[in-house]
């Protein structure tokens, strides 16, 4: 059993696809909650960051079930992730994978700009000083050029679904025994990650973040279970590919095979240690 938990309004609307999941326990703290209860948390609004970060509350009780292992998520630009730390630190006897989700930087003017520089910055220390388990860094504006045209209707609600579904599936390959390879277990110092969604056929990535210097890079591919019963020379075609990803002393590569009812889809995860500078949408791409 996982817990995520969702920091604000942004962290909350993910946590809440994971609701109707089994072996997912949804905690929500955001300022829309009209009441307290055991699954959500009304956190107060303040105007400025500083009333914010003294005004953490304790969670003790809301957290007294809270699983070993937790999944966060938060963004930096709302003035809500400056409860961030304080509530992170009441969970430090969890194994924290926190989750953190850019926005547009271009378009932020004034004290969200201030606050998303700064709180992006902060966390990836913390994740490198160990006292997350990871940090996976979600640009909005790479996530939404990877989807596609979005309708403004359901837009937040599209990227919300993305980042679901790619947490929901890591966390299946983790317990799932593959069919074939086997997923290196990165260097206990890169705790810093991005991900990509791949295209099959060519094992092309397409990230959602763009690391600087990724030291470890793990394919997860998922094959149509008829496909994978009756086509032969496919392992070799795809480990053919792998073998053509840039690759040094410093970069490491692996890959996992999985079956799959559906249309063959995967994920790429890259670790790092080395924390990141905020990019352009053009310097990502």
């Amino acid at each position: 059993m996982i817990s995520v938990i969702g920091i604000g309004n942004v962290g909350s609307a993910i946590v809440e696809k994971f609701q109707d999941i089994n072996n997912y326990e949804a905690y929500a703290l955001n300022n829309k909650v009209k009441r307290n209860t055991k699954n959500k948390f009304k956190l107060k609004h303040f105007e400025t960051p500083d009333e914010y970060e003294q005004n953490v509350p304790d969670l003790t009780q809301f957290f007294q079930n809270i699983r070993e292992r937790t999944q966060v998520f938060i963004t930096g630009a709302s003035l809500s992730s400056n409860y961030g730390l304080g509530i992170l630190e009441q969970l430090q006897h969890t194994r924290i994978d926190l989750f953190y989700i850019q926005p547009d930087t271009e378009l932020l003017t004034g004290v969200p700009k201030t606050n998303e520089k700064i709180t992006f910055a902060v966390l990836q220390e913390y994740a490198r000083s160990g006292l997350f388990n990871s940090i996976t860094i979600i640009s909005n504006a790479l996530l939404e050029k990877v989807i596609g045209e979005i309708p403004i209707k359901t837009y937040y609600d599209t990227l919300n679904n993305t980042i679901f579904s790619m947490v929901h599936y890591l966390n299946f390959f983790e317990f799932t025994e593959p069919e074939i390879g086997v997923v290196s277990t990165p260097a206990t110092t890169s705790r810093i990650r991005a991900v990509a969604a791949l295209d099959i056929e060519k094992l092309e990535e397409k990230w959602f973040f763009e690391l600087d210097t990724p030291r470890e890079v793990c394919y997860y591919i998922c094959i149509n279970e008829e496909r994978l019963a009756t086509e032969g020379g496919l392992h070799k075609k795809l480990v053919d590919m792998l073998k053509e990803k840039p690759k040094n002393a410093f970069k490491k590569i692996s890959y996992a095979i999985y079956e799959t009812e559906h249309d063959d889809f995967g994920f790429c995860v890259a670790h790092t240690n080395v924390v990141q500078e905020q990019k352009t949408l053009d310097s990502s791409s």
